[in-house]
């Protein structure tokens, strides 16, 4: 049952009560002999129980408004609490977002300070292997050049002997 109905069969048993008294009140206002224990006394049993009820109905009206303050302080003391924690959890995240770009700032760093390790690394690769490749082709040219004298010198001995017997070279016949 939610709040709404309960207050209205609350004021709904008031009313009753209220009409039952009225109905009645020469009964309830006729006096009788009340005993106490110790003291006996001559007052109207429905005025004592009707005043007995009212009290018994306020005190549990000023219970109930207690508990409503209570819940509601609480329900304050809890949303300050949230927002504590949720600021706190705003905070912390901001932190890592930030530990974050920081670590990620570093490892490109390292990893651009790799690449250019590599790139000098593989600069020095290069120009070695073009000192190398020229140092061969140096090499191929002086051998092909010692090929080439030799082939010279020997065709120079084979043709000698034509040149001096009188004959023509190949080419110029």
């Amino acid at each position: 049952m939610n709040l709404r109905a309960f207050s209205l069969t609350l004021v709904l048993a008031y009313v009753v009560l209220a009409a039952f008294a009225a109905l009645n009140w020469v009964a309830i206002a006729e006096p009788s002999t009340l005993s106490f224990g110790f003291v006996d006394v001559s007052v109207p049993l429905g005025m004592v129980m009707l005043v007995f009820t009212a009290a018994i109905s306020g005190l549990f009206i000023v219970y109930i408004v207690l508990l409503q303050a209570g819940v509601i302080l609480e329900a304050r003391r809890l949303t300050k609490e949230v927002k504590t924690q949720r600021e706190l959890a705003d905070t912390a995240e901001a932190s890592r977002f930030t530990e974050l770009r920081t670590l990620l700032e570093v490892e490109l760093r390292r990893v651009e300070a790799q690449g250019a390790v590599s790139n000098r690394e593989l600069g020095a690769r290069i120009e070695q292997s073009e000192r190398g490749t020229q140092a061969r082709l140096a090499e191929s040219t002086g051998t092909l050049s010692a090929y080439l004298g030799e082939i010279e010198d020997k065709l120079d001995r084979a043709l000698a002997p034509v040149y001096t017997s009188g004959q023509a070279p190949l080419a110029e016949r």
